[in-house]
């Protein structure tokens, strides 16, 4: 087991409204069954500087309001870091912005989705690949639920990489790159009442875009399954120090 401390890569904060709960690294280390002693949170949003990722037991990279296609240079060094942490064999769990940032790093394709914005809890379908995969097996591979907000997509994943998980409005929900490098769209660290809270801030997005923001959080239900993903990569993370690396071709 690695006893190396979670490193959480800070890209953004939540809507105003949500951050009497706390911050994103916050959401996530509680998500993820993690004490605030076993985290190390890195700001990169403003500036802070990115350590050597193999101090770590592995990193998650948390959603952000930003755009990756704004190409921020705060963004873009934080994507040149993962990029070697991917190479390195580290483990990595990219959230939403994180999920987009780590495609981007890799070589895959992200932009606005043609489908518009996604929003709520939704229905995810589970690709063959997930079936072996060690954070996604054994779950439903249809009816999984899962809460989502964004606008962009990878609409291209990396060279190489495994479609997981897909929706009806996005074909690339999730995706493993390597050995232990993933990327989920949607937010496994969202309890119930932080989705209903986005779907608040976002109504107007969401109106403009067709949707009902009021139908939308009417039926914001649980998502356990998605939020053990975090738990899951934790536990894969901590056993990854036993295990062969397998190189990226």
């Amino acid at each position: 087991m690695n006893p190396a401390p979670f490193l959480i890569l800070e890209t953004g904060r939540p809507v105003p409204s949500l951050r009497r709960y706390g911050r994103f690294p916050h959401w996530i280390r509680v998500a993820a069954g993690l004490e605030e002693h076993e985290t190390v949170v890195v700001d990169v949003e403003h500036g802070a500087d990115l350590p050597d990722p193999r101090q770590f037991a592995g990193v998650l990279v948390t959603g952000s309001a930003a755009f990756v296609t704004d190409h921020a240079e705060w963004s873009e060094r934080s994507a040149a870091w993962l990029r070697q942490t991917a190479h390195d064999d580290v483990p990595v769990f990219g959230i939403c912005y994180g999920h987009q940032l780590l495609a981007h790093a890799l070589g895959g394709e992200v932009a606005y989705n043609p489908a518009g914005r996604e929003s709520g809890t939704i229905e995810l379908a589970l690709d063959p690949q997930a079936a072996k995969d060690p954070l996604f097996q054994g779950l439903p591979r249809s009816h999984f639920a899962a809460h989502a907000t964004h606008l962009q997509t990878v609409l291209r994943v990396p060279e190489g990489a495994a479609v997981l998980a897909r929706s009806p409005l996005d074909g690339c929900h999730a995706f493993r790159w390597g050995r232990q490098a993933w990327g989920v769209q949607f937010h496994p660290e969202f309890a119930t009442h932080h989705m209903r809270g986005y779907v608040r801030a976002r109504a107007d997005c969401i109106g403009r875009h067709g949707g009902c923001a009021r139908s939308i959080e009417r039926a914001v239900s649980a998502a356990p399954l998605a939020r053990q993903l975090l738990r899951r990569f934790v536990r894969q993370a901590r056993l990854s120090s036993a295990q062969p690396v397998a190189k990226q071709g």
